[in-house]
């Protein structure tokens, strides 16, 4: 008997985790070309719908703040227009130079300066047409400097506190759709990618009781959490639990969850087409906390749901019975089924666990995008992937921690890397820890012999 720093056992169990890595970097690139391809809105759901596609209003999710001013000071009466992505509007800036104006997609759009609504006597210098894409934080701003004075700029260190908070906030939902996912890999040792559309059902049913029926969100979220525990008991006892009495191996299960995925998307994408529908409340104003630090009661909202949730799972995971028999099994299926545990009715619990955080994970994303699209699952996925490899996998308090870290360093990356950029970071720190700690942050190593 010896000890290895690469079991052959450990290595095993893993590989079909970083195949299914693999395979979802290649969805990642298939699925967004499909998407152009998906109906634009189904005849059932055509009416009472709060989807962003529509004519400029107020309520938009996305805006561009406009100022113009000349020499310093602010032009009142300029027509700003914005258009993009098949949506065009405009404005026209108040007594403060200031224009909003609300788009409905994050997306990049042309912000043109109207010279001729510019008073007499003034000249834009420089462009006056630009190009500019929503951030992050769902509001870009722009200037048009039209004499000397200068652009108002925010410090570095208030750029990095606000993305700290704001990866902090995203972590922490990214923690709760993961853990479900480690929670499976752990006493099933299946890598389950239909786990994004457990992620998007949670936003759906949001939609359907919160807008549709006009219920109250916090009658809302625990109804998530209830259907949610219910689809993963389906799931279960529809699909993985025949699949297992028939003794199929982890790599053929996979496969299967990657075809599940496929089917449950394009169900989605059929019922609710390809708009972005918001929930009650969304992109609301920020508020000044202390210095820099600025949050809506969205985000506090959201914090406080994930915390709550995320220290039960904790107290149920290591106090309850049912807690203490799924570590077992995570640890050893064969012992924990020899001492008396009975397998299948604790991973059938596990599934209906994960789906259940993943559910309301899905309804804090379309607050934190914002918006429900059928794909919005999917767009997280290789993140949840990176949480639960970067903290170790099977492992659930690791899954937390790597969750955590990954929501950071993707919201403190946008300081040095576009946008449309700010997944990579968090995947290269992936790659670099697992090439110096194979089996993650808090996984260990296996005997073997």
């Amino acid at each position: 008997m010896r000890s290895t720093s690469a079991p052959a056992n450990s290595s095993r169990r893993q590989l079909p985790a970083l195949v299914g890595l693999a395979l979802a970097a290649l969805l990642m690139l298939v699925i967004p070309s499909a998407a152009q391809a998906a109906p634009t809105m189904s005849p059932a759901l055509s009416s009472g719908a709060v989807v962003t596609e529509t004519e400029p209003s107020e309520d938009l999710p996305f805006s561009f703040s406009v100022r113009v001013r000349d020499g310093g000071e602010p032009v009142s009466g300029a027509r700003i227009i914005v258009e993009g992505d098949g949506f065009e509007t405009e404005g026209e800036t108040d007594d403060k130079g200031l224009a909003k104006i609300g788009v409905p997609e994050r997306a990049e759009y042309t912000i043109t300066l109207d010279e001729e609504s510019l008073p007499e006597g003034i000249a834009v210098e420089g462009e006056a047409s630009v190009q500019r894409s929503i951030g992050q934080q769902g509001s870009t701003p722009y200037v048009f400097n039209l004499g000397v004075g200068e652009r108002t700029t925010t410090s570095f260190m208030d750029q990095l506190v606000e993305r700290l908070m704001n990866g902090i906030n995203f972590g922490l939902l990214l923690g709760l759709a993961s853990i479900g996912l480690s929670l499976v890999y752990g006493t099933t040792g299946l890598t389950n990618f239909a786990h994004s559309e457990a992620v998007t059902l949670g936003a759906i049913i949001a939609i359907v009781f919160g807008v549709f029926l006009g219920w109250s969100m916090w009658i809302v979220l625990p109804l998530v959490l209830i259907l949610g525990a219910l689809a993963g008991w389906a799931m279960d006892a529809g699909v993985w639990a025949p699949l297992r009495r028939k003794g199929i191996s982890v790599v053929p299960l996979m496969i299967v969850s990657i075809g599940l995925a496929f089917a449950i998307r394009y169900t989605f994408a059929f019922f609710f087409g390809g708009g972005t529908y918001q929930l009650p409340g969304a992109a609301p104003v920020k508020m000044q906390i202390v210095g820099p630090i600025r949050l809506s009661w969205i985000d506090i909202m959201s914090m406080s749901v994930s915390l709550v949730l995320l220290i039960l799972f904790a107290l149920w995971l290591t106090r309850s019975r049912i807690g203490k028999a799924t570590r077992a099994i995570s640890d050893n299926p064969a012992l924990a089924a020899v001492s008396g545990i009975n397998v299948e009715r604790v991973v059938r619990i596990v599934w209906m666990l994960s789906t259940s955080l993943a559910a309301i994970a899905g309804v804090l994303w379309a607050y934190f995008r914002p918006g429900m699209r059928w794909d919005m699952g999917m767009q997280i996925l290789l993140l949840i992937f990176a949480a639960v490899i970067l903290g170790g996998l099977g492992t659930a308090f690791g899954t937390m921690v790597g969750a955590i870290i990954t929501g950071l360093l993707v919201e403190v990356s946008t300081l040095w890397l576009p946008s449309d950029l700010k997944y990579v970071g968090a995947l290269v720190v992936l790659i670099v820890i697992l090439l110096v700690r194979p089996q993650g942050l808090l996984g260990r190593k296996e005997r073997i012999g």
